[in-house]
Parts: C-alpha cells; structure tokens; sequence
C-alpha cells in the first residue's frame, strides 16, 4: 500500500502551516480585529504560507549550495559579483529589511558557479536574521566551502524597524562588511571597492 504524500510548503509540512495561521488567526483577535471578517477571512492561512517562503531558508543547506556546483579553476584572480538584491526579516522585531550584497572572492582551486552566489544569499536572507550576521554568514560559508584565497561581502540595507517604528527615520540605510582571507590586505579591499564605485543598477 503507497504512503500518502504529505503536502509541503516551503520545505514545511502542510499541518505545520495550518498551526501557524491559527496562531495568526490568535493574533488578529488580541489586537482587536475580527478574524472572521471578509477581508480577514483568509489572511491567517496567506501570512503563514508567507512566513513559510520567507523563513525557507532553515530548510536549505548552505554548504550544499556551494558544493553543488564547484568547478575548476579557470584563471580569474578575483570574482565579483554584484549588487545580488535579498529581502530578510529582523530577528527583533519580525520586520522586513532588504537591500544588495556585492561578493568578491579570489578562487582557490574551485570556482562555484555565479547563480549558486545569489543563492546562498537567498539561504541566509530567508530566516531571521540581522544584517552583521547575514554578511558574515555568508562571506565564510563560501570561504570555507569553496577554499578561497579570500572572500570579502559588502552589504547595505534598510530596516523597516528604523523606517516605520522606533526613531522613523526614513532615509536611513545600514553598510556592514566581512572579509577574510587575502582581503585582510588593505589594497586587496581598495580593489574590490573601486570595482563597485559608480555601479548603479
């Protein structure tokens, strides 16, 4: 007799899901809202399976990633690849905070494949998070998986934490660095900088 497939969302399983919205349904109620309204009706069930993608990165293994696709060394004395856009949830208070990370690494005897790059971002970006750890998460996940010479992550961010509530300040925006390597060299990172001065998207 075939076992019966259970249903996923995001790498969680559908009756997980289903806990989540009741504890969204929860939510509404103690706020003051009632959740059996026409417009609220069905928000419970889309916000869990919201949470669910934006959260799907703690099913996905980062190693993984960079092994899946390591191929020779071709000859480039650095990698860059720039402004990788990511969307993230502040582990403080569940607000978004979004923005680019640029990656440069010097291979070792490995490159990884550059759709792989953004990627790993996506794994990390999709749990919450905060920005330093983001970017030194993933600067040593490649490091160490790809046996780079040198990895160096440039990450600039807004946080609707800053935006919305607290001190609301609207044009605020957040730069965090990691590197590592070969990028302990000061002209090694004057390098990979001058390489993003005037890239405009």
């Amino acid at each position: 007799m075939m076992q019966e497939q259970k249903q996923m969302i995001d790498g969680l399983d559908m009756s997980v899901v289903e806990q989540i919205a009741e504890h969204y349904k929860s939510i509404l109620t103690l706020i003051g809202e009632n959740p059996e309204r026409d417009g609220l009706k069905k928000t419970p069930m889309r916000a869990a399976k919201a949470l669910s993608f934006l959260t799907s990165g703690y099913r996905k293994d980062p190693k993984k990633v960079v092994n899946s696709a390591i191929f020779e060394y071709s000859g480039s004395k650095m990698v860059i690849v720039k402004g990788i856009e990511f969307y993230s949830l502040c582990e403080h208070h569940i607000l978004p905070f979004y923005g680019e990370i640029s990656i440069g690494y010097v291979p070792g005897e490995g490159m990884v494949g550059l759709s792989k790059v953004a990627r790993i971002v996506d794994v990390y970006a999709r749990r919450l998070q905060v920005q330093e750890r983001l970017t030194r998460e993933v600067c040593y996940v490649l490091y160490k998986e790809l046996g780079a010479k040198g990895v160096i992550v440039y990450c600039e961010a807004d946080h609707m934490c800053m935006k919305m509530r607290g001190v609301e300040k609207e044009n605020s925006s957040t730069a965090t660095v990691e590197y590592c390597g070969v990028f302990d060299d000061f002209n090694m990172r004057q390098e990979f900088f001058s390489q993003l001065r005037g890239y405009k998207k």
